[in-house]
């Protein structure tokens, strides 16, 4: 299972793709690909959103789902979808959606 990240090329946030046509902030509701024509689709809503200046380093990542929640395969992506690892205070990891992913 994968699904498709980014960085927004405005501020440079973590992205996820999330179903219902949308980029989110978090990985919570991440459209999931299961299958290549699902992963195609979404490496092409990737190229849309590089071309159209709306992301960057955009990819698909290794996920599994543990108790409903999308988690990371990666510790670096994981990271990404948390927050910082040095303040618990500040960042995704301070939102009570994103607590389950680190």
């Amino acid at each position: 299972m994968k699904v498709l990240t980014a960085n927004r090329l405005i501020d440079g946030e973590a992205i996820w793709y999330s179903a219902g046509q949308a980029w989110s902030e978090t990985i919570v509701g991440a459209e999931i690909a299961a299958d290549k024509a699902a992963e195609e689709k979404l490496e092409a809503i990737g190229k849309a959103a590089f071309a159209g200046n709306f992301a960057l380093d955009i990819e698909l990542i290794d996920v599994q789902l543990v108790d409903g929640a999308i988690i990371p395969v990666r510790l670096r992506e994981r990271i990404r979808a948390a927050g910082p690892t040095n303040r618990t205070d500040l960042g995704k990891q301070a939102r009570s959606t994103t607590a389950a992913i680190a």
